[in-house]
């Protein structure tokens, strides 16, 4: 049986072990552990940062099928809310809502005879999305909406 191999392939072989070779002497190096390819400094970057709280009152307008204002009143606990909303198409009643965040992304709504769910998104004073009034399993309305933090 003979070993002998193509050009190509000793070539390629000689090549892979030649750069095998040239960086093999780093590892003695402290410093090369140090390097931004190292698992600790990759995994820092990746941290999530944690986002602002949502608590306090919002004031929005909402449009589509139907328009109006709405005002809000969050309570946030880690990833979930919970509060009021009060929507000028049905006399500012308050009515009781939840909803969760991730990241920048936010979903709530209210449940009754008339659902009203909410997702959109958050920066800083200011959210917006869209919303879908479903009754008795049929869609009624929907449209966008915004916000912006009152206090």
């Amino acid at each position: 049986m003979s070993l002998r191999l193509p050009v190509a392939r000793r070539l390629a072989l000689a090549a892979g072990l030649a750069g095998f070779l040239a960086i093999a002497p780093v590892w003695g190096n402290s410093a090369w552990a140090k390097s931004s390819l190292s698992p600790q400094a990759h995994h820092a970057t990746h941290h999530p940062t944690k986002s602002a709280t949502l608590s306090g009152k919002w004031s929005g307008k909402y449009s589509g099928s139907y328009s109006g204002t709405f005002t809000l009143t969050w309570q946030q606990s880690g990833d979930n809310l919970s509060g009021t909303i009060k929507i000028s198409a049905f006399a500012n009643a308050a009515t009781p809502l939840k909803g969760t965040v991730h990241g920048k992304s936010i979903t709530f709504g209210t449940v009754g005879s008339q659902e009203i769910t909410y997702s959109g998104s958050f920066s800083g004073n200011t959210m917006s999305g869209t919303w879908k009034m479903q009754a008795g399993g049929q869609t009624m309305g929907s449209g966008p909406w915004q916000a912006s933090r009152s206090s």
